[in-house]
């Protein structure tokens, strides 16, 4: 018993020695730091991982990233994207997975390349053979010079986000769209036929509305949304907004101006301000 008790000490104090050592070990930073996104995207997700190096007074495109050669699209380990779903980018099909993201820089043009080879390091393993696509994209001029490299998603809707590669003073665009829409729309129909208590009315006529889909049906919902929660401002204004869409300007005002009412008697300034947008679009 003596020597069971001992040895459990003599483990615990192990543990704790080497827990100890590794958290006093030294750290050195990366040069080029390393940042994941996450973009929710129709059904799904796109991530990216790279890393991000920086200008350091260099010429950049034309320079340390000579023109014509494939670029890992950052530093250290290939840079990655991850779509789980199936996607568009810039029409072309992707199916869902994990690609490496490399490019080909060009003063006026670039091919933009996803690898079906993941994990690479850098592009010295890189193999054409295992492109899946290959396109082409052009760069634009940016003003404001970035030292480090950025990706970031930007013109986000439930359909479609536009990528951008951003360092030095060049941008380079990538469009990309859901390939989701009939599923999205079975969802809505399925969640819509649930109890009328729980069916997700904003989100169905929202979709319906951005997307330029059936207003009747949108129109319907709006009505039924109406009925259940007749003090709220936010079922105003999307009834005002399909109505506005139909082309009822008159209808669109007066429920508008319902849902100005609605929203000054609870203090909410963002509906107030949003149904007076409607009024405003429809008086012009």
């Amino acid at each position: 018993m003596k020597r069971t008790i001992i040895y459990a000490f003599t483990m615990l104090l192990a543990c704790v020695t080497l827990n100890i050592y590794a958290q006093e070990q030294p750290r050195i930073p990366e040069a080029s730091s390393t940042q994941t996104l996450i973009q929710d995207f129709g059904l799904g997700k796109i991530t990216i991982t790279y890393s991000r190096p920086n200008v350091k007074g260099r010429k950049i495109f034309g320079g340390i990233n000579p023109y014509g050669e494939v670029w890992r699209t950052g530093a250290n380990a290939a840079t990655t994207i991850t779509f789980t779903e199936n996607v568009l980018v810039e029409g072309n099909k992707v199916p869902a997975g994990t690609y490496a993201l490399f490019s080909i820089p060009e003063k006026n043009s670039w091919t933009i390349i996803l690898n079906k080879t993941a994990k690479q390091w850098g592009a010295y393993s890189y193999k054409q053979e295992a492109d899946l696509l290959r396109f082409k994209v052009k760069p634009v001029d940016v003003k404001e010079k970035r030292e480090t490299l950025t990706m970031q998603f930007a013109n986000s809707t439930t359909k479609s986000t536009e990528l951008y590669i951003v360092w030095d003073r060049t941008a380079v665009p990538i469009r990309m769209q859901t390939d989701d829409d009939a599923q999205i729309t079975a969802n809505i129909d399925k969640l819509m036929q649930g109890d009328i208590k729980k069916r997700p009315y904003f989100n169905a006529i929202q979709y319906y509305y951005e997307n330029d889909k059936d207003l009747k049906k949108a129109m319907q919902w709006a009505l039924e949304a109406e009925k259940l929660e007749p003090q709220a401002p936010w079922f105003k204004l999307w009834k005002a907004r399909v109505q506005l869409k139909i082309g009822n300007k008159a209808a669109a005002i007066a429920t508008a101006q319902q849902g100005i009412k609605l929203a000054k008697e609870t203090n909410d300034d963002e509906y107030v301000r949003l149904n007076e947008a409607v009024i405003s679009q429809a008086k012009e």
